[in-house]
């Protein structure tokens, strides 16, 4: 390639100048942490710091606002995208959907992107979640390099595997704000294809598919065919699907679920389908798994005047939230004598004690359907001690059930989280939590809480973790 007037070759030009815009981007960066460190300080030192946060992807009603509000503008974006180290710098702030986006692009994708386009990448670290890589990548967590914390005692850290605050860093996954916000995270990136193949391999009992499952996850293939990407759906205990997904580039067709067609009754249809890889990352999102039925929207009608700008997670986690936090449901429900009980939750169990969980699960809740996501921890987490390395399946179920005369407004949570820990599994924070202060600390690594709670807030500036998951607080 010949060189242009200016003596440099057009090529290398178009990356001086991509490295100058990086380069303003980290500067403008490191003056917003500044600012938002100055802003820190500057709250009263007798009120306790909570996130102003503009959107949420959290399911347990908060009583009240505590404590003084603390803005974070200007950390929602992608800072640099390196295809060739397979490294991105993200600030704490920036969705998924942004850094989908912008690492598509380049023909990358983080390890692990979460469900939802809303979520944050600091909100994923500090909640967890488990998606369809989770069963070879691990959790958000896992695929982190490197993170700057503003720490609640107001410091901004660097933070790795195998620095003097590694930690911190192995502390953040599941402290749900409690230790500090991550501001700039370095993730890893993998090799995207423009789309995935999906196959949906039905099992008609929940023994036969963990057994399916462990044979893929040992093998990475299915039929001789590759795996990138497993989850799967439990309809009745007859029939459960694992879907299997790998990238391709040339697909015979392409299928669209963010319009008239709902993605998992596809599941249910078809043996093979086709997505964009975009579209597969978000094919949960328009209907917010399955939920969306709560409010008709899966009603052909009701779905076409529906403004698909608003038929996303977001918007229906905020519906489902205003119904709950005014009651006005619940109220309506009782007074015609059917009372509910919201039951959104997670369980993160074991593969082997599956088939028991979904047993228990049909008898006693008796929801359906029910998504299923294989998982495992590529390293050990502080304050989510599940075994590192080994398989588990995250259980997914989201429904009002029916109480029935004498049943505590919380029965059946309780119940399924007695029968979480009974199996060894454990229950992410991001619903509702009805554990005794002991039953907690026993479960959520009490001990070390308490170490890096001393280490890096020891002024209580920001919410305790039993307070903010169980009290709502």
């Amino acid at each position: 390639m010949a060189e242009d007037a200016g003596g440099a070759r057009p090529d290398q030009r178009i990356a001086d100048r991509h490295e100058d815009a990086d380069r303003s981007r980290v500067i403008a960066h490191q003056r917003t942490v500044a600012e938002l460190a100055a802003r820190h300080a500057a709250l009263p030192a007798d009120q306790p710091v909570r996130l102003a946060k503009r959107t949420s992807n959290l399911y347990r009603p908060r009583r009240r606002h505590r404590g003084a509000a603390l803005e974070v503008p200007g950390l929602d974006g992608v800072l640099s995208v390196d295809p060739v180290a397979r490294t991105a710098e993200v600030q704490g702030m920036a969705t998924y959907e942004t850094i989908a986006d912008a690492t598509l692009a380049h023909g990358m994708l983080p390890s692990v992107v979460l469900d939802c386009k809303t979520i944050t990448i600091g909100g994923g670290v500090a909640g967890t979640g488990a998606e369809s890589s989770s069963f070879r990548a691990g959790l958000p967590h896992d695929s982190i390099l490197e993170m700057d914390v503003l720490t609640g005692d107001g410091r901004v850290l660097t933070a790795t595997r195998d620095n003097e605050h590694a930690d911190l860093f192995h502390g953040m996954a599941h402290s749900y704000g409690c230790l500090g916000y991550a501001v700039r995270l370095r993730v890893e990136l993998e090799p995207a294809k423009p789309y995935v193949r999906l196959r949906h391999v039905r099992l008609n009992s929940a023994r036969e598919w963990v057994a399916a499952l462990r044979r893929v996850d040992a093998e990475r293939q299915f039929e001789g065919q590759p795996v990138d990407f497993v989850d799967g759906v439990y309809f009745d205990s007859g029939a459960l699907y694992l879907v299997l997904a790998n990238f391709t580039d040339a697909p015979p067709y392409v299928s669209d679920y963010t319009r008239g067609s709902v993605y998992y009754r596809s599941i249910r249809s078809r043996s093979e389908d086709f997505l964009s890889t975009r579209d597969y990352l978000w094919r949960w999102d328009t209907d917010l798994y399955w939920t969306s039925k709560l409010f008709g929207l899966e009603n052909p009608i009701l779905r076409r005047v529906w403004p698909r700008r608003y038929r996303d997670a977001a918007t229906q986690r905020r519906l489902q939230m205003w119904f709950r936090s005014g009651g006005v449901t619940d109220r309506v429900r009782a007074a015609l004598g059917r009372p509910v009980e919201w039951v959104l939750q997670d369980a993160d169990l074991p593969v082997e004690t599956v088939p028991e969980f979904l047993e228990f699960f049909r008898r006693e809740v008796g929801i359906s359907p029910v998504w299923l996501c294989p998982m495992r921890l590529r390293e050990p987490a502080l304050l989510y001690p599940i075994e590192p390395r080994q398989l588990y399946v995250s259980v997914g179920f989201w429904w009002p059930v029916p109480l029935r005369p004498g049943q505590a407004p919380d029965h059946h949570n309780r119940l399924i989280e007695r029968k979480i820990t009974e199996l060894g599994g454990h229950k992410p924070l991001y619903s509702t939590a009805h554990y005794s202060e002991a039953e907690f600390w026993a479960q959520y690594g009490g001990d070390a809480y308490r170490k890096l709670k001393a280490a890096y807030d020891s002024g209580d500036r920001l919410p305790d973790l039993y307070d903010k998951c169980v009290r709502g607080r």
